[in-house]
């Protein structure tokens, strides 16, 4: 017992003596795992929430401090979430600036703002135009791991206030709007490559 817990002591260590330290730069990549808010058609009162799509990410990051770290980011993202059939596909650039600690060895934990700026939404096959802002915040909270220059990270993400998307259904004669809450909640799984990793 004494020695599986040596082994089990020893390759702890010599995993956080590996792990990724120092402040640095570099690329990432992942899968979404995202629903956007309740979709309500003008001639309904009731509103139909959406099925929970996979989309993707890809974009930069930056790295200050060690122990406690700044971690801004700078990220493209494909999302989409299913409306009974409808496909509701967003575009959009998001800047998380996360601030982050170390927890024990290569594990850690972060949280912060997310500032997100549409880029462009389609409903089933329709361009929309008419979004109540393009320019909103939202929260990152997540953990990871470090393992020399690759990170791989798991956080949740979600928009702090509604954000509406209005349009037309050609499905309906009513001459009202239809509305989509656009404002993100979502899974995010990340791998990330330190291109600036420096030994100490």
């Amino acid at each position: 017992m004494k020695k599986t817990l040596l082994l089990v002591a020893l390759c702890f260590i010599g995993t956080a003596t590996f792990a990724q330290k120092g402040p640095g730069f570099g690329i990432k990549a992942g899968l979404n795992y995202n629903a956007n808010g309740d979709y309500i058609e003008a001639a309904q009162a009731a509103a139909e929430n959406p099925d929970r799509n996979v989309g993707y990410h890809i974009g930069f990051y930056g790295k200050l401090g060690n122990q406690v770290y700044l971690r801004p980011e700078i990220i493209f993202t494909k999302t989409k979430s299913d409306y009974n059939g409808d496909d509701f596909d967003m575009s959009k650039l998001d800047i998380p600036v996360l601030l982050g600690t170390k927890v024990i060895g290569p594990l850690h934990v972060f949280g912060g703002p997310a500032f997100q700026y549409i880029l462009n939404t389609e409903f089933d096959g329709i361009t929309i135009d008419r979004i109540e802002n393009d320019f909103t915040v939202g929260l990152h909270l997540g953990v990871g791991v470090n393992l020399g220059n690759i990170g791989l990270d798991l956080r949740y993400e979600r928009g702090f206030s509604e954000n509406e998307a209005r349009f037309i259904n050609t499905n309906i004669t009513s001459v009202e709007d239809s509305r989509l809450d656009t404002r993100p909640d979502q899974l995010i799984l990340s791998l990330s490559i330190n291109l600036n990793k420096k030994k100490s």
